[in-house]
């Protein structure tokens, strides 16, 4: 006797999980296929279409024909979970290349893993000594890693020093990406062992943006324009400030030159890793293209002017960030003349105060007191130096690459 088919269907808001269990044999099909079209017409108007395939052990002929009249019904439509033995049938038949089909992740585990890095989006660990994993926030998509994923590979192929994932997983009930990085530690953690290397490292810090800065994004590349992202960001931030204050944010992004220079948007300590004598980058859901100023500015945010914890955060103590943060400043302006580079500093700094409040948008699920804190600093920060950070917006249209 055969595990007999069983169908679950869940709506939330017109998007419907059919989750299939069992074996959905030729015998069972006709019984199916009237228990599925009952069910999703009981439902409504159906924006999206996700089959959960985790518990289906077997498909025959019919069955597939089952999927492929729901495919050709609902546009958006996917089938999820799909256990190996599954999959390479949708595979052999051809269905992976006419409908979106995802594998059923692996489960892992971060217990007594070393955290190695925290941010808006996730928390980075290190599982051995070859391989760290990024746990993304509780409610993240798979559509949101398959992004980050599809950045770090456009990034590499321009020449941005990154980790590229190898494995999409599970971690409890949230979504993981796995990377390869031999033997690698953070810059944090490096520096902090050993301070007596800061000026080394700056250099090597400086020489890393220097690289990215040099690299020209081109017009068909699928990475996206940081400005619009900043926009973006602030806009999102709205449910937290008030419309003048949103509205002082964005004339400030407005004054950002457009060029088509590669960012990493997040460039901290934590984010980069030293393999060898080598920094790589992790962490890349934020890339884009722009002007270095807004690499620098959003650094300047987490390393210099952070709010919140910087041992959390940062890995470091307050004091030795910046200290390290400002000299490699000094070697990324290395051959220019004090007085200009004093002017890119305040600059910078004008930028970053986009960035202390911003960043707030990479989350709708911070915790209320992570959200006062923004709100009360947002005055000393922004609108007690209002005409200031103005002033010194207007005149970024002088800082030409």
């Amino acid at each position: 006797m055969h595990n007999r088919m069983k169908v679950k269907i869940n709506n939330l808001q017109g998007n419907v999980r059919l989750v299939l269990s069992g074996e959905l044999k030729t015998d069972d099909c006709i019984k199916t296929g009237k228990e599925i079209d009952a069910g999703l017409a009981s439902v409504g108007k159906i924006c999206s279409l996700v089959v959960d395939a985790s518990e289906l052990n077997y498909i025959s002929s019919s069955g597939l024909r089952i999927l492929l009249g729901l495919a050709k019904r609902f546009k958006d439509f996917r089938i999820v979970d799909t256990a190996p033995d599954i999959y390479r049938i949708l595979e052999v038949t051809g269905f992976t290349k006419i409908m979106h089909v995802e594998r059923a992740m692996r489960q892992m585990s971060v217990e007594g893993c070393e955290e190695i890095g925290r941010g808006g989006v996730g928390v980075v660990y290190r599982i051995d000594d070859d391989t760290i994993i990024k746990v993304f926030r509780e409610g993240a998509s798979i559509d949101e890693l398959n992004t980050e994923v599809t950045m770090a590979k456009e990034a590499f192929v321009l020449g941005m020093p990154t980790a590229i994932s190898f494995d999409v997983v599970r971690v409890g009930s949230q979504l993981g990406l796995v990377y390869e990085l031999l033997r690698a530690e953070t810059l944090s953690k490096l520096l902090r062992r050993e301070p007596h290397r800061m000026d080394e490292l700056a250099r090597k810090y400086a020489a890393l943006f220097h690289q990215l800065h040099s690299i020209e994004v081109p017009k068909n590349s699928i990475i996206q324009s940081a400005k619009a992202q900043i926009e973006n960001a602030v806009r999102h931030i709205g449910r937290y400030f008030n419309d003048a204050s949103i509205d002082l944010l964005l004339q400030m992004v407005s004054c950002i030159p457009d060029t088509n220079r590669l960012l990493h948007c997040d460039l901290q300590s934590k984010n980069a890793m030293m393999q060898g004598d080598e920094l790589m980058l992790i962490d890349m859901g934020e890339v884009g293209f722009g002007h270095p100023v807004i690499d620098l500015g959003n650094s300047y945010s987490s390393m210099v002017s952070l709010l919140g914890d910087y041992e959390t955060i940062i890995g470091l103590p307050q004091e030795l960030s910046s200290e390290f943060w400002m000299r490699m400043i000094g070697y990324y302006f290395e051959d220019e003349p004090a007085d200009l580079v004093a002017h890119r500093l305040e600059q910078i700094k004008a930028v970053s105060a986009i960035r202390n409040f911003s960043w707030l948008a990479l989350s709708d699920s911070f915790p209320d007191d992570v959200v006062r804190m923004c709100q009360d600093a947002f005055a000393e920060r922004v609108l007690n130096k209002k005409d200031h950070l103005l002033e010194i917006c207007a005149t970024l249209s002088d800082w030409t690459l």
